[in-house]
């Protein structure tokens, strides 16, 4: 038998069919699996880096903006969307998949849409509880859409194809011992604060994380923090720090690097994450319990991300800032009260491993075994 994995753009899009691609190795050691996804994506790294073969497509969005720049990009979309067409059907050709599993992402949908049109059996895994252009696209041909919340379910026009999995993540986020993690990472006694906004990065609250490390360094450097900047970040952020008085040579409990490949072990280790509210982000953080403070995205479509934090916070596994609310102050000051308050983490960690779904990837394989046996 074997399996594609389709997605592309983000962490957010990769990380879960990556947790659903090595459980089914593990289980399934002589399937082959192949990944597809866009050529100027984050999968050219994490893929081959967790030891599965990549095909890349030339790909990209569409503008809403009509202007003439948007107009002129939206006919290259179409030029490429056409070419990654032809790519797919070679790949389907040369790898002959009996499955085919689409985790999101403009890059996924040449390959499912080629597949299905083949009759290959396809699903594709809606993260958020608003469905995103490409399983639009998808959805009336999918065998199976796998949703994340049950109330997603009527937003599709063929519910009984519909079943709820939860956000699958890589069992290291469940299962990596803290104290483990702690030794492995070389920490003192200090608490250690996780700081990220996605895999692209968000240049405002970058800035803001600048401040919340100038005041870190004004206190005595209280814990150990780790950011992540981001792809687009990374290009000027550390020359940004540096004019800010934030001298990362100097002040080495600050570690600030472009990705934080060894997530699970630092979200293991760590405790308190901040960060935005994607489901993929949640998923992980309900996943390894870390109490977390969430500043979702105010550019999410739908705000997706607000209504996201808003369950956690009802359930008291966060606390939430919006973006506009917040500066380096309230980051610092936020963060500083919720580690002196060891009662309210640990409730927060509770609440968050009550959300967790926890067989999440397992529930996705089976359905991949399902829909194999249709072949």
């Amino acid at each position: 038998m074997n399996v594609i994995f389709t997605c592309g753009g983000t962490g957010g899009h990769i990380n879960p069919a990556i947790a659903v691609a090595k459980l089914l190795r593990e289980r399934r050691p002589g399937w082959g699996i192949l990944f597809v996804g866009a050529e100027d994506g984050m999968e050219r790294d994490l893929v081959p880096r967790e030891g599965f073969r990549l095909e890349t497509l030339t790909i990209s969005n569409f503008q809403r903006k009509l202007t003439p720049a948007g107009l002129w990009h939206n006919v290259k979309t179409l030029r490429n969307l056409h070419s990654a067409f032809r790519k797919a059907d070679r790949i389907l050709d040369a790898f002959q998949p009996d499955v085919i599993l689409g985790t999101g992402g403009y890059a996924s949908y040449p390959t499912l849409r080629q597949g299905a049109r083949r009759g290959i059996p396809t699903a594709v895994h809606e993260a958020n509880a608003v469905p995103g252009l490409t399983t639009k696209l998808v959805a009336k041909r999918a065998e199976r859409i796998l949703v994340n919340f049950e109330e997603s379910r009527q937003q599709y026009d063929n519910p009984e194809r519909v079943v709820v999995t939860g956000m699958p993540v890589r069992q290291e986020f469940l299962y990596t011992s803290r104290a483990g993690a702690r030794r492995q990472l070389g920490l003192d006694g200090r608490p250690l604060v996780v700081t990220y906004w996605g895999s692209l990065g968000a240049r405002e609250m970058n800035k803001k994380i600048t401040a919340l490390m100038a005041r870190e360094i004004a206190d005595g450097e209280p814990w150990q923090h780790v950011h992540a900047t981001g792809s687009f970040g990374w290009r000027w952020m550390p020359e940004y720090v540096a004019e800010h008085g934030v001298d990362l040579k100097v002040h080495r409990s600050i570690d600030m690097r472009e990705y934080i490949y060894d997530m699970p072990l630092l979200m293991a280790a760590a405790d308190l994450v901040i960060c935005r509210s994607g489901a993929s982000t949640i998923s992980e953080v309900a996943a390894s319990g870390t109490p977390c403070i969430l500043v979702p995205s105010p550019n999410a479509t739908g705000n997706h991300q607000e209504k996201n934090a808003r369950i956690l916070e009802g359930r008291g596994a966060a606390l939430v800032l919006r973006e506009s609310d917040c500066d380096g102050d309230v980051l610092y000051e936020a963060a500083r009260d919720l580690l002196a308050d060891p009662a309210r983490c640990a409730a927060m960690r509770s609440a968050l491993r009550a959300l967790a779904v926890v067989d999440s990837a397992e529930q996705i394989y089976g359905v991949l075994l399902e829909l194999a046996k249709t072949r």
